[in-house]
């Protein structure tokens, strides 16, 4: 499973409370990015749960 952030995170952050094990605020671009390349299968349900979750869907999973 892949994860990307695009263009339409808010950067409020709730991805990163959420799963800090995969998602980083980077306070330049003032948005979050995935840590991984593929997600590892352990934190898949939480990453869902990010995704569903977000308010500007801006997660998108790739299964």
């Amino acid at each position: 499973m892949k994860a990307t952030i695009t263009k339409q995170c808010m950067g409020d952050r709730h991805c990163n409370n959420l799963c800090p094990e995969v998602f980083e605020y980077d306070e330049d671009q003032l948005l979050s990015i995935v840590k991984f390349d593929e997600i590892p299968a352990h934190l898949e349900d939480i990453v869902r749960q990010a995704a569903a979750e977000c308010g500007a869907d801006a997660i998108e999973i790739e299964e």
